[in-house]
């Protein structure tokens, strides 16, 4: 990528702010910016990243346009709304999509950009907000050769392991996957901490053993030391209706390949009933409570 294009970035949250920063900081040419919370814009205002007044003002100056957006809606209607990107942007540039969307949006946005002359790579992020703000997170793209070489210079702005997974799409694949694994786990580990701490064992201990044996794990390291077992589980992290719908993406795909996925199923099961149950809008690791009222039932979560 060419260190005189012009990058704009749509999506200022809490992945996107700081992934936006380290654009800001790290990129030579221009960066624009835009989101619908002003008071998002306005935490960039120590940076040269410029506000843009609308998606349509972004993408008709930016050559390389980043996305990080909730799901599939808000990915198809900035980027082929009647006000979208498509509406705007130059043949010859190209969108990378660092929000998590299932896979059948990630190949239907990139079909329709592609006829404009638009490239397209779905490039979904993982780790932490810590890992975006140190610009240490991984990152999965599915984009064709030619396009990745062009965008893993950007990527690196953001990320320490910039993977390509293949075609458009295979991004998407990826990151789903890696969702689907932790939340499983963390269910797991909720239930084993519980277990733990009723035969006997305090958790802190019970952690502390496990991770220098075969059952450590990041799930282990980050969501159970750091918020299952100091029961900090804030609003404004990453909440169980975000696990929910990158669960149903993956669900969608499983079923479009045939495949009974039980454990995912199950998992959902949990994450349903904390999200139901007093969990809504906190951090999804809370699900330990679900486990410590016996399952499915009668849940009570302190606030």
């Amino acid at each position: 990528m060419a260190a005189h294009e012009t990058i704009g970035f749509i999506g200022l949250g809490v992945m996107g702010g700081p992934m936006c920063r380290n654009v800001a900081q790290k990129h030579l040419g221009s960066v624009i910016a835009f989101d619908l919370n002003a008071s998002a814009l306005a935490d960039l205002a120590d940076t040269k990243a410029v506000p843009a007044g609308s998606v349509l003002e972004l993408a008709g100056q930016a050559d390389v346009i980043l996305l990080s957006l909730p799901g599939d809606a808000q990915v198809e209607r900035v980027c082929l709304g009647p006000d979208g990107i498509i509406a705007t942007a130059r043949p010859g540039s190209v969108v990378v999509d660092l929000s998590t969307t299932s896979v059948a949006a990630a190949r239907r946005v990139g079909e329709a950009l592609a006829a404009r002359g638009i490239s397209f790579a779905d490039a979904p992020v993982a780790r932490t907000r810590e890992a975006a703000r140190k610009g240490e997170l991984s990152i999965m793209v599915g984009a064709g050769a030619e396009t990745f070489a062009r965008i893993q210079p950007l990527l690196a702005y953001m990320g320490t392991d910039v993977t390509h997974c293949g075609a458009i799409g295979t991004g998407q694949t990826v990151k789903l996957i890696n969702n689907n694994l932790l939340f499983e786990h963390v269910v797991a580990l909720a239930e084993m901490m519980v277990l733990g701490e009723r035969a006997g064992v305090a958790p802190q201990t019970l952690l502390e053993a496990v991770s220098k044996g075969s059952g450590d794990s990041f799930a282990l390291r980050n969501h159970g030391m750091k918020a299952m077992l100091p029961r900090a589980f804030p609003e404004k992290a990453f909440p169980p209706e975000y696990v929910l719908k990158d669960i149903d993406y993956l669900l969608a795909l499983a079923k479009e390949h045939g495949l009974d996925a039980k454990g995912v199923e199950l998992a959902r099961h949990y994450y349903d009933a904390a999200r139901t149950h007093g969990m809504s809008g906190r951090y999804f690791p809370g699900v330990i409570a679900v486990v410590e009222a016996g399952g499915m039932h009668d849940l009570k979560v302190a606030s």
